[in-house]
């Protein structure tokens, strides 16, 4: 009889021989698994919460403002890139379904490009925003389930 490994497939083979190379790249998932993977979910978060964490937090309160103004760039980038690539579609095109597709594309291009222009403009770059939205969401844990 064959051994185990003949009987695997393709590509369960090449995960097996890649599984180390992806997760040292992915590793930072397991930042989040701990508060993903739970019995009783957490619940929702204000803002009125998000600013009493800055206040509290000296070190990540201001990374963890930073990396949630950065957000409102992409959301600006994503609705300028979608509106103005979808008119640019129903100019020339006349298009529904062209437009409805530049839509979604021209949003995720404009999310990106201004993810991009938020790095650079609050130089998101020279701040660790994983480790800020860890403690924040250490703290939200915390707070709870009513401990300290």
């Amino acid at each position: 009889m064959g051994d185990s490994s003949s009987s695997q497939s393709f590509l369960r083979r090449h995960w097996e021989g890649y599984k180390e190379f992806w997760g040292e790249r992915f590793s930072f998932c397991e930042n989040y698994f701990r508060f993903l993977n739970r019995d009783k979910p957490l619940p929702s978060w204000s803002s009125s919460d998000v600013d009493e964490f800055v206040a509290s937090d000296p070190v990540h309160g201001p990374v963890l403002k930073t990396a949630r103004e950065a957000a409102s760039f992409g959301l600006a980038g994503s609705a300028i890139g979608a509106l103005s690539t979808a008119g640019v579609t129903l100019k020339y095109s006349r298009s529904l379904h062209g437009a409805g597709m530049s839509l979604v594309a021209g949003g995720a291009f404009g999310w990106a490009f201004g993810q991009e222009v938020a790095n650079h403009w609050l130089q998101l770059y020279r701040l660790d925003t994983l480790a800020a939205q860890t403690k924040f969401m250490e703290w939200w844990e915390s707070k709870c389930e009513g401990r300290p």
